[in-house]
Formats: structure tokens, C-alpha cells, sequence
């Protein structure tokens, strides 16, 4: 059975299973199995021929040489692949293995050995997302718009979601064209502005030798994403648009620190830049200049390549990033301008002396209800939290509030507003934790933004803001908005202000300086010249221009501005150095009053004589001071509406002082008379007779603060209504400061329970509603007296709108149980903080009656 079965299977016609021989195909000859070299692990299997296999595809397929050289080549490869494999595993366990060692021979925490490499696994994962983040930018400036739109779904042109701004692909082909030239002009603005900056900001960290080596910019040219032009609100002699840049490139930038080389890779940066091309002249090429900058800082990336990544010691790569993000930002992001001159019609002045639209000051009152960011031990949840403010390179830092998630910072600044177009304010809040230098250790708690413009109508803007990319929080901020002027005459106004604030570094005017050129520097040492450069101060406000290389007549043509806090006290001083020695080659003191009398208050390149240097050294510089004045203030329509209300009030002639008192002057009338050994009516009949006119230029409660408050005696007789004492208090609420101040005077004619046992009274202070902790105030402790004397001042910052709805609780209290209960409250007391008397400048003062204990709420 079986040999017929093999029978019939091969009753197959043979020719089936033969393939017919091709006739171009060349018959190599037989090689005896003996003289085959041997196969190894990594000699490839030769590919099995089809009948359609060409004869290119067999003869690679299978070793061509006799003597076997390319197998044995292949074998030496892996031999030493594996040896350097074997080695690498051999060194990383012994690196592991002696850092454990050495933890536990040094006797270190634990949290040595686990630090790091959490550090490391963390560096290593945001490192493949930016290198992903990179790979997909760079595919994007390189495709076409349609591929970008489909790759990069939610990162769309600006001309997608802004139907103002307008697509801009022709000139996107320009810049294609030019951007081999344009090339060479980066390249030079790298090496002559940056590097100098980055090596300086590197020498405070004790790194020198900081210089770039090689600097490529690459062949992808930025791409403009969309174009906004103004023409509403603009002045006639200057043209403003904005471009939304876009530029990943594929530079190869090569730089040194100290001995080691790095290079920078894959960089990218992305953002708002405005194009300002002023001023507009009536030849070719009919733009006399052009000022580029940021409106705010821009998103930039790059990738650190070689030992400084390499050796990364934690903190060292990312140091190096930041300071070169931050010097671009010096150079690029406002208040910094870079100014291209295009006529020699425009003087250097005019195109980059700097011109400050205002003045912004900035109060950050407090914040609430922030996440919880640190966990204890014990589960319990705080946060260390500050906040940052950024007004375009323009950046500020409050005080780190500790173990609070409703911190009070009551901070103050101040930033010059050089375009009030599409120009933010952004607030980012921080949870401090302790790290190693250089190392980004803080964790957001939120970030908020507020367009200038918006300040700018309202003259002041006090508002809460909800925080983004958070769960929950909110930040408290005031702004208020300032002019510059050019009249000496409103100086008085504006220091007053400032006084009434008690915050002592803010500013009255602006001052703006032009460093042109120097003539004649003296030489700093034998047969050489100088490399200078100048430093300019205004109290502790220091700038410092660019060096000149071996130049005894340098020009810098350098803007700053500075804030003064008092032009008739102050300075502004100039020293001028050689970079080479350090020695100072010129020095030059101007003071400010003497500007305050020249012509709009400027000077317009004017030489001045160098002291401390050769007889015919000098300096040319134009200065302008302007001084601020508060912008008009819209006021709320409640506001209107109460103004409105006590106008129509006043509006008939008024006989008699007591006809018109409202119930808050009447009130304070009552406090008066109780007060004072004169009557009531005797003070209504000793007061003057107010003519219609008066009455309409000042509110009534002004007048009367103004008649009658000489009236508040210093001590009282009685013991109050309920007998047990009276207190005397001062309450005044600041706007500007968003600032209740509450002064404890003394109290007097406490009762005596028990002669034996004389009161040891102090004084609790509780905002309500909530009665909270953070709203606690508590005076010093006075032994054995009815009759206590304070003056005690305590301050709480609250916004005018939560004052209205705010009672202020006033608790006396003493050390010994003053009932029989044992209670140790003696009186207390409820005021509520709505009473117009306590907003104005002499603000409430006034004796008040105890009260038995009440029931808390």
C-alpha cells in the first residue's frame, strides 16, 4: 500500500517542479562543500532565488569571495562590539555599586543615592519630549502650509483664529531669498552683542572663557505665520505691524567655556515680534529706521550638544541655558529695541533714544485659596508661594511667603510702558522649594495676564484674577496708570502721592539717557589704547553699554532709562572703564534739578567735559526727565451714581449746617457731642453758615470733618453706657495702598468687680465675617491698670469692595477672670468699616463705649 501511494505521488510530472533556466543567466561554477567558508553567527543567510530574482539581487545574496575576507571582517566587528558591550556593563555596575558604597561609607542619607537619579530619569524624559517637540518644528518650517496645518492641528496660524491678522506667504518667499544674507547679519549680532552679555552674566558664577567658535545659522529661514498692521490709534509718522515669527532651525553653533566645548542645536523660538518703522521722511527710502523687538518673552528651545551636556553636574546645562535665553531677551524683548537705521536723514537720537509711553504701578495685594503643593508627613498639605510679575524683559519677584496658601505680599512696582498696543502684564505664582543651584526645582501654582490697554481706560484696575493652569486660586492685584509730562509743575503733586503711599521706592519721574559717543579718552596703559565701555547709575539703578575694542573715541549710541524717586536730590553718575585693566578713564556727575530748568526738560547732544581724564576728553549724551502724572480715572458707576446723588443733595442754598448733615455726619455729630463738654446745639449754633457754592465744591462730611474735629477731646469722664469703658480708636482705609490701618489709643474707666483684683486688660482685633486667624491683632499686655494707654497700630490690606461688607470686632480682655464666671473679656465692640469717614484722609478717630460679651457668629 505504501509503495503504491509513493508510486502515485511521483507519477507527477517532474517538469512542474523545475524552473526553466534563464538564458541571459551566467552558470557560475560548482564550489566543492569543502572550500566554502564557514558560516558564523553573523554571516548572512544567502536569500532564496525566485524565478523573477535578477542577477544583481543573487550575487549579493551569497559570498563572492573565496577566502571568506568580508565574513571575517564582519566577525572582528562583533568581537569588538561585544568586548566594548561587556566593558560598558562591567563599568556601569561598578559605578553603581561604588555609589552605594560610598553613601554607606560616608554615612550620607539615603536621599543622596536617590536624588540624582531621580533627577536623571526626570532630565531624561524632558529631554525626549523637547527633542520630539524639536523633530516635529523642524518638519513643520519645512513642509508646506497644508502639512503644517495637518501636523500641527493645535498649533494653527495666527491668521486661523485672528481675522485681523492676515496670511503672509509672500512674505515668507522673501525671506527664503534673503535669508542667506540675512544669515551673515545674525551672525554678527550673535557674536557682537550676545557673546559678550553671555560671558558676563557667566563670570558672576565664577565661569570664564565663555566665546562662540563656529556659528552657522542654518539654510531653514523663519517662517511669518500671520501679519497684523495698525492703523487706528497710531501716529501718522509711523508705521507699526506685527509678525507672528516662527523659526526652527538647523544651526550648528560651537562655543567654549573655559576648556570645554558645547555646541547648541535645534534651536527654536517662537513669538509676537513687532516691526516699528518710524520716522517717515519724504525721500527714499521714505522710512528713516526700524525698531524690532518682542512685545513679550518669546518661547525659545534649543539643545545643549556636547561635554557641557556631557558633564551636566546638576544644574550646570541648565544654568547655561537660562543666561542665554536671558541675553536674548536683553537684546530683543522690550524695553530692549534693535534699532536698524535705513536714512542718514535720522539721527541716532530719534531712532534709539528710548521713549517711555508711562509709567504701570503694580501693587500685589495678596492671593487665596491656592493649591497645595507641598505634603508633609503627616498629609497635611502648604505651599511656599511668590509670585513673578513680567512686563515684557522687565521682571519682578515678591517675597516668599511661607506655609500659606492665602499669602499677603502687599508688593509694589513699578515698569516703564514702551507701547501700550497688544502689551500684557503676566503674574506667575511659584511654590518655593529648596534646590541646587541652577536647578529648576519651584512648582507652578498658576499664571494670569492683564492687557495694558485695559489699565490704561481705567486709570486704576483693582481686581481679582483666576488663575490658569491651575485647580483653583486667585491673585489680588491693583494697577494704576501714569503719563509723562513735561511740566516741572506737577512734580509737588506726584511727591505728595508718593508720600501718602509710605512705600519708599516709588518713583516721581522717568529719566531717559542717550549715551552717543566719547572723544579723547585718556590712555589706560602705555602705547595702547582703550577698550572702554560706561556705566551709568541712578541710585542703585546701574546700566552698563557694550565695549569698544582698542578705541580712544568711542561711539556706542546706547538708550537707558531710569526712575527717580526725587529729581532735586538726585544724581546721574557716569564712569567710564577699560575692559583690559579695570581702570577708570573718565568720570562725569550731572544733577537732575539743574534739568528741571532747561527747555521741556531735555538735553540734546551736548558735550560735557570728562573729569578724571585728558584735557580734551569728552562726552555727548542727550537726557530727557519727564515727570509722571496719575492717567484719568473712570470710576465705578456706584461710584457715579453716589457722586450724582450728593450733587442733586446740594444743589439749593444751604441756611444752616444741621439741615444738610447725612446720616453719617450726623452720626459723627452725635459721637461729637457726647464726646465734648459743648452741646449739640451749641455747636450747631456756633457753626458758620454755608453758602450754596461751598457746598457744592466739597462733600458736607468734608466740612465737617474740617469744623468740628479740633473738637475730639483726649479723655473721657465716663464709663459708657454699660459701664464698662471706653476705648478709644483711630480707623483709616488708604485706596492707593488697599491698606486698613486700626490704631488702639487707650482705653479708660474700666470698672472694678473685685478691689483686690485690678484688671491686666489688652485688646483683640477680628475682621468679620470669618473671624479668621490671619485677621487676628493683639496689643501688649498692661499689669494693674483701669485707665491702659497703647497707641498700638496694625494694618490689613483688604480691597475698598471687600471693606464695604467687613465689620471690624474689637475684644478688651484681661489676664485675671474679671466675672464672677471667670470670663476675662471686660467689653467688646462691632464697627463696620462701610462708614464713609474712615476712606478719608484723616480718616475715623473716636471714643466708643464697651459692650457686654456677644455671641459670636
Amino acid at each position: 500500500m505504501l509503495s503504491d501511494k509513493n508510486a502515485a505521488e511521483s507519477s507527477t510530472p517532474l517538469a512542474d517542479f523545475i524552473v526553466p533556466p534563464d538564458p541571459e543567466r551566467v552558470e557560475e561554477p560548482i564550489v566543492p562543500l569543502a572550500q566554502l567558508p564557514k558560516m558564523t553567527e553573523t554571516t548572512a543567510l544567502p536569500s532564496i532565488a525566485t524565478p523573477t530574482a535578477t542577477p544583481a539581487a543573487t550575487s549579493t545574496a551569497t559570498p563572492t569571495t573565496a577566502n571568506g575576507n568580508t565574513t571575517v571582517a564582519r566577525s572582528r566587528s562583533s568581537d569588538e562590539d561585544g568586548i566594548f558591550s561587556v566593558l560598558y556593563s562591567v563599568g556601569k555596575k561598578v559605578a553603581i555599586v561604588g555609589s552605594i558604597y560610598l553613601v554607606g561609607y560616608m554615612g550620607w542619607s539615603v536621599a543622596w543615592l536617590i536624588a540624582p537619579v531621580i533627577l536623571s530619569v526626570a532630565r531624561d524624559q524632558l529631554a525626549k519630549t523637547s527633542a520630539k517637540k524639536r523633530d516635529i518644528a523642524k518638519a513643520s518650517a519645512l513642509a508646506n502650509e497644508k502639512d503644517v496645518i495637518l501636523a500641527r492641528i493645535d498649533e494653527l496660524p495666527a491668521w486661523v483664529y485672528f481675522p485681523d491678522v492676515e496670511r503672509a506667504e509672500w512674505l515668507n518667499k522673501i525671506l527664503k531669498q534673503v535669508w542667506p544674507n540675512a544669515n551673515h547679519f545674525a551672525r554678527s549680532l550673535v557674536k557682537e552683542t550676545i557673546e559678550p552679555n553671555v560671558a558676563l552674566a557667566l563670570s558672576q558664577y565664577k565661569m570664564h572663557g565663555f566665546r562662540f567658535d563656529r556659528i552657522i545659522l542654518g539654510t531653514i529661514p523663519p517662517r511669518i505665520g500671520g501679519v497684523k498692521i495698525y492703523d487706528k490709534n497710531v501716529d501718522r509718522n509711523e508705521i507699526i505691524m506685527d509678525l507672528d515669527l516662527f523659526y526652527a532651525s538647523d544651526c550648528d553653533i560651537n562655543f567654549y567655556l573655559g576648556g570645554m566645548k558645547g555646541g547648541i542645536k535645534d534651536f527654536q523660538i517662537h513669538g509676537w515680534v513687532r516691526v516699528v518703522m518710524k520716522p517717515l521722511i519724504r525721500s527714499m527710502p521714505l522710512v528713516g529706521g526700524l525698531q524690532i523687538f518682542f512685545l513679550n518673552n518669546p518661547n525659545i528651545d534649543f539643545n545643549l550638544v556636547g561635554v557641557i551636556d556631557f558633564m551636566d553636574m546638576p544644574g550646570l546645562s541648565d544654568l547655561l541655558r537660562r543666561i542665554i535665553v536671558e541675553q536674548i531677551g536683553n537684546v530683543m524683548v522690550l524695553p530692549n529695541k534693535l534699532p536698524i537705521s535705513l536714512s542718514e536723514e535720522v539721527s541716532a537720537v530719534a531712532l534709539k533714544m528710548p521713549e517711555p509711553e508711562g509709567l504701570l504701578r503694580i501693587h500685589v495685594v495678596e492671593a487665596k485659596n491656592l493649591m497645595k503643593k507641598d505634603i508633609s508627613v503627616l498629609g497635611k498639605g502648604k505651599s511656599d508661594p511668590y509670585a513673578i510679575i513680567n512686563v515684557g524683559a522687565q521682571e519682578f519677584r515678591t517675597q516668599i511667603i511661607d506655609n500659606n496658601v492665602n499669602p499677603k505680599w502687599d508688593y509694589w512696582c513699578e515698569a516703564c510702558i514702551f507701547t501700550t498696543i497688544n502689551h500684557l502684564v503676566g503674574f506667575s505664582l511659584w511654590d518655593y522649594d529648596q534646590s541646587m543651584p541652577g536647578v529648576q526645582a519651584d512648582d507652578v501654582l498658576g499664571r494670569a495676564s492683564i492687557d495694558i490697554s485695559s489699565v490704561i481706560k481705567k486709570g486704576v484696575l483693582d481686581t481679582w484674577l483666576t488663575l490658569e493652569d491651575a485647580k483653583h486660586g486667585d491673585l489680588h492685584v491693583r494697577l494704576q496708570w501714569y503719563r509723562l509730562t513735561a511740566d516741572p509743575n506737577d512734580l509737588q503733586q506726584i511727591l505728595l502721592e508718593t508720600q501718602l503711599l509710605r512705600v519708599t521706592t516709588m518713583s516721581a519721574a522717568v529719566l531717559s539717557v542717550f549715551i552717543d559717543s566719547a572723544r579723547h579718552l585718556k590712555q589706560a596703559r602705555s602705547n595702547s589704547k582703550p577698550d572702554p565701555y560706561l556705566v551709568c547709575s541712578v541710585n542703585k539703578q546701574k546700566k552698563q553699554t557694550a565695549m569698544i575694542l582698542r578705541d580712544d573715541s568711542p561711539v556706542w549710541e546706547q538708550g537707558f532709562t531710569f526712575l527717580v524717586n526725587n529729581p532735586d536730590n538726585e544724581c546721574l553718575n557716569i564712569k567710564i572703564y577699560d575692559q583690559k585693566t579695570g581702570n577708570d578713564i573718565g568720570q562725569y556727575t550731572y544733577t537732575l534739578s539743574t534739568l528741571l530748568k532747561q527747555f521741556n526738560m531735555e538735553v540734546i547732544q551736548q558735550p560735557f567735559q570728562l573729569q578724571k581724564s585728558g584735557p580734551e576728553s569728552k562726552l555727548y549724551m542727550s537726557l530727557s526727565l519727564r515727570i509722571l502724572k496719575a492717567g484719568d480715572i473712570v470710576k465705578e458707576s456706584e461710584s457715579l451714581e453716589q457722586a450724582a446723588a450728593l450733587q442733586r443733595s446740594t444743589s439749593t442754598d444751604v441756611p444752616v449746617l444741621s439741615t444738610q448733615l447725612s446720616k453719617d455726619d450726623q452720626a459723627k455729630s452725635k459721637r461729637l457731642s457726647a464726646e465734648s463738654p459743648i452741646s449739640e446745639e451749641e455747636a450747631v449754633k456756633s457753626a458758620p453758615v454755608i453758602p450754596a457754592s461751598a457746598s457744592l465744591e466739597k462733600p458736607i462730611s468734608e466740612v465737617v470733618s474740617s469744623v468740628l474735629t479740633h473738637r475730639m477731646p483726649e479723655t473721657t469722664s465716663t464709663a459708657g453706657e454699660h459701664g464698662l469703658g471706653r476705648i478709644q480708636l483711630s480707623i483709616t482705609y488708604s485706596a492707593q495702598r488697599q491698606k486698613l490701618d486700626v490704631t488702639i489709643h487707650k482705653i479708660m474707666n474700666i470698672p472694678l468687680r473685685d478691689p483686690s483684683s485690678i484688671p491686666d486688660p489688652y485688646v483683640k482685633l477680628y475682621l468679620l465675617p470669618g473671624r479668621s486667624k490671619e485677621s487676628k491683632r493683639k496689643t501688649s499686655i498692661i499689669k494693674d491698670n483701669c485707665n491702659p494707654v497703647y497707641d498700638a497700630s496694625f494694618e490689613y490690606l483688604i480691597s475698598i469692595a471687600e471693606l464695604r461688607h467687613t465689620a471690624l470686632e474689637v475684644t478688651v480682655c484681661t489676664q485675671k477672670g474679671f466675672l464672677s464666671s471667670g470670663s476675662p473679656i471686660i467689653g467688646m465692640l462691632k464697627l463696620p468699616l462701610d462708614d464713609s469717614e474712615i476712606t478719608t484722609p484723616a480718616g475715623l478717630k473716636s471714643w466708643f463705649d464697651l459692650q457686654p460679651e456677644l455671641k459670636h457668629e
